[in-house]
C-alpha cells in the first residue's frame, strides 16, 4: 500500500527542523583554560642567624670528691644516695675526743707560756733598773776615787818641797807616795766597775727595744704562739671533724658508715646539677660558625621534648681524640628543678654566626633537600632553579646560585611543571 503525504507529514518537518535548530543554539560556547594562581615573593639580599642542631648528653657541671684528712672513726652519717644538698650541710661526724683534750692541753700550755711571759716582763724590769743603779753607784765611786787622788797627789807634792827645806823626813814623802798610789789603783778598779757597769746595762737593753731582757721577752712570747698556733691547729681538725658539702647538688656516691675510720679512699661523691652543662658533638663545619657565649636551647627527649631549657655556649673545644673530626660544644643551662639528669640524651639548637647572601622563604624549596626553587619568567610560566643552601635560620634561608630581585613561588612543593604558565598578584 502507498503511503501517502498527509497534513501530518507536512507538519512534523516544520517541528524537527524548530528542534534542531533550538538544539544547536543553546549549546555553551567552549572557554579557554585559565592559568593556576600561586603566591609568590621577590628574593632579596639579606642575612639570617643559623640555628645548629647538635646532639649530645647532659653533664654535671662538677664533680666533687670529699675526702678527709683525720684518723678518727665516724660517729654519725647523716645522708644517702641520691639525696640532695646544700653548701654547708653537714655529711657526716667524726669523733672528736683526743681531739678536744689536745686542744685543753694545748691551751694549759699556751696559759703557762703567758704567765711566764708577764714573769719574764717584770724580771727583766728589775735587771734593767738594778744594772741603772749600779751604773749609778759606780760612777759615785770614781767620782770619789778622782777626789781622793788628787787630794793625796796634791799632799804628795807639798810633802816633797818641805822635804827639800828640811821640814818633813823622807819616810813622811814616801809613806804619801804610796798613799798616791793606793789612790790610783781604787780608781782604775772604779772605771772598771763602771765600765762592766755599763756594758751590763748596754747588754740588758729595754723591754721594748733591744737587749738580753727583751730578747728573753721575746722568746716567751713567741712559745706562748706557738702554744695556741697548735691549739688553733687542733680546732682546725675538730671543725673537719663535720664533713659538709662543698656545693649545692646530690649525693652520686656514699663509701662511709659509723664506726668506719675515713682513710684516704673517696668518702662521698657529690655532683652540681644546677647549672648543669650539655655536651654536644659537632663536626668541625658545625663548630666553624659557633662562638662562646651563643643563646642555645636544648630539649631531651626522655622529657618528651616538651621542656626547653635555655643557655649559652660556654666552650667550644677541639677535637676529642688526635685525628678526628668530632668536637664538643659545651652549653651551660640553668636546671633549677633538676629535670636534666646527667647522662640524659639531648638535641641542641646553637644559633650560629650570621650569614648574608640571598635570601628566601624556606617554603619556597621544592624538596626537603632545599636545592631547587620554582622561578616565575616574564611571560609568566614556571622554571626549576638548581640553588644551595648557605644558612637557615628556620624561616628564610641564605641561598646561592639565585639573584636578588627574583620573582619565586612562595610554596615550591605546589605541584607545578617547568614551562607551566600561572597568575600571580604583582
Amino acid at each position: 500500500m502507498k503511503r501517502s503525504d498527509g497534513p501530518f507529514s507536512l507538519f512534523l518537518a516544520p517541528a524537527l527542523f524548530f528542534l534542531v535548530t533550538v538544539g544547536c543554539g543553546g549549546r555553551p560556547a567552549a572557554q579557554a583554560t585559565q592559568a593556576p594562581y600561586v603566591q609568590t615573593t621577590i628574593s632579596s639580599y639579606g642575612s639570617v642567624e643559623p640555628a645548629r642542631r647538635l646532639a649530645g648528653i647532659v653533664a654535671p657541671y662538677q664533680n666533687v670528691a670529699v675526702q678527709s684528712s683525720l684518723s678518727e672513726p665516724t660517729d654519725a652519717v647523716y645522708v644517702r644516695e641520691g639525696d640532695r644538698v646544700h653548701a654547708g650541710e653537714v655529711l657526716a661526724l667524726l669523733d672528736t675526743a683526743d681531739l678536744q683534750a689536745q686542744l685543753q692541753s694545748d691551751l694549759a700550755t699556751a696559759n703557762s707560756n703567758h704567765a711566764n711571759t708577764v714573769h719574764t716582763v717584770f724580771q727583766g724590769s728589775l735587771s734593767i733598773a738594778q744594772g741603772v743603779d749600779t751604773v749609778h753607784s759606780d760612777e759615785a765611786a770614781v767620782r770619789q776615787a778622782q777626789k781622793t787622788l788628787g787630794n793625796d797627789s796634791l799632799n804628795l807634792t807639798r810633802d816633797r818641797n818641805l822635804l827639800s827645806q828640811g821640814y818633813v823626813s823622807q819616810q813622811s814623802v814616801d809613806a804619801q807616795a804610796t798613799l798616791v798610789q793606793n789612790d790610783q789603783q781604787a780608781l782604775n778598779t772604779a772605771n772598771s766597775n763602771l765600765a762592766a757597769a755599763q756594758s751590763n746595762v748596754a747588754a740588758n737593753g729595754s723591754l721594748s727595744g733591744q737587749g738580753l731582757q727583751a730578747s728573753a721577752v721575746q722568746q716567751s712570747v713567741a712559745q706562748e704562739k706557738v702554744a695556741l698556733a697548735q691549739a688553733d691547729q687542733v680546732r682546725v681538725g675538730i671543725a673537719k671533724a663535720s664533713i659538709v658539702s662543698p656545693i649545692d647538688g646530690v649525693v652520686v656516691n656514699r663509701n662511709l658508715n659509723p664506726g668506719e675510720y675515713p682513710g684516704s679512699r673517696e668518702i662521698f661523691t657529690l655532683q652540681q646539677v644546677n647549672p648543669i652543662y650539655a655536651v654536644l658533638h659537632a663536626s668541625s663545619e658545625e663548630v666553624a660558625r659557633i662562638e662562646n657565649g651563643a643563646p642555645a636551647t636544648v630539649t631531651a627527649a626522655d622529657l618528651d621534648g616538651t621542656d626547653r631549657f635555655s643557655g649559652h655556649v660556654v666552650g667550644v673545644l677541639n677535637e676529642i681524640n688526635p685525628g678526628s673530626t668530632d668536637f664538643e660544644v659545651k652549653v651551660l643551662l640553668a636546671n633549677p628543678a633538676q629535670r636534666l639528669r646527667p647522662g640524659m640524651v639531648v638535641q641542641g639548637s646553637i644559633a650560629a654566626l650570621p650569614i648574608s647572601g640571598v635570601r628566601v622563604p624556606v617554603t619556597a624549596f621544592t624538596d626537603d633537600n632545599h636545592d631547587a626553587v620554582m622561578t616565575v619568567q616574564p611571560d609568566g610560566s614556571v622554571k626549576t632553579v638548581t640553588v644551595a643552601e648557605a644558612g637557615t635560620d628556620g624561616t628564610s634561608s641564605v641561598v646561592t646560585g639565585l639573584t636578588a630581585g627574583t620573582r619565586i613561588v612562595s610554596n615550591g612543593q605546589t605541584s607545578l611543571g617547568d614551562g607551566e604558565k600561572v597568575s600571580y598578584r604583582q
